[in-house]
């Protein structure tokens, strides 16, 4: 019997595509009311050993409590810059306009503008060059790249008392937009303080073939303080993505990490 890889053969690439979602950019401090610019970093670590692997740079620009624009930028374990992503929110605070680059893999993924019900969708490749979609922007709620922390912090009650929240991700790098579930699996504490710990996987069979994605928030503040999952960063010794990372928020940097303001 032959086997239906349609699904199987798109796992990397999903799983790689959703880890963009978490470029988060989750402040560590309360926003302020005044317009102001946010700095800040998170750490990626093997999510077996605790080995550093990479460092998130997050800066943001703020007003009247709410992020407008944002830059992620990535920096390797030898403090070279490996990615870079802009994002503004100002049109849409789930569903922000972004690009993504990674320069040495001649890759780009982003969501251009959003306009009459649907969104301008780009990934470039090496491989096939530009592809770009107009995609109409599915039913309920919807989220895109790092539109998700919004998503999750507005539905944070909800998921706190035991609910499960259902939602639809864009996945840019995938052209295409995928239904997806988060709810509370447990509670945890980071730093001393209590967190509630929160799954997000896809809500159809793609289940099966996606790792989840495991979340750690502050239900005070509503803010991410540690993900866990795959990455969408290249090992440099396979040249394939770091499958178990943990990206924190932490308030002390690994001792080896190297990134600009360390």
């Amino acid at each position: 019997m032959k086997r239906d890889t349609r699904h199987a053969t798109r796992r990397p690439l999903l799983r790689a595509a959703i880890l963009l979602l978490i470029g988060l950019a989750a402040p560590l401090a309360p926003l302020p009311a005044q317009a102001e610019t946010l700095r800040f970093h998170a750490y990626a670590t093997n999510l077996d050993n605790g080995k550093y692997l990479y460092t998130e740079l997050h800066e943001q620009q703020v007003e009247n409590g709410q992020v407008q624009t944002a830059t992620i930028s990535y920096f390797d374990a030898s403090g070279k810059l490996v990615s870079r992503k802009t994002l503004d929110y100002r049109q849409n605070r789930t569903i922000p306009v972004f690009r993504a680059e990674t320069p040495e893999q001649g890759y780009v993924e982003a969501l251009r503008g959003i306009s009459g019900g649907k969104l301008d969708l780009l990934k470039v490749t090496r491989e096939k060059g530009e592809q770009t979609k107009a995609l109409d922007i599915p039913k309920g709620q919807v989220a895109a790249d790092s539109g998700f922390n919004h998503l999750v912090q507005d539905n944070l009650p909800k998921l706190l008392a035991g609910e499960t929240v259902q939602f639809h991700l864009v996945v840019a790098g995938n052209l295409d937009a995928y239904h997806f579930r988060a709810r509370k699996i447990g509670e945890e504490r980071f730093e001393g303080a209590p967190v509630a710990l929160l799954r997000v996987e896809p809500d159809s069979l793609l289940r099966f073939l996606v790792d989840p994605l495991d979340l750690v928030y502050d239900p005070a503040t509503r803010r991410l303080l540690e993900y866990r999952g795959v990455s969408n960063i290249l090992d440099p010794a396979t040249g394939k993505v770091y499958k178990k990372v943990r990206i924190s928020y932490s308030s002390k940097p690994p001792a080896e990490a190297k990134a600009p303001g360390l």
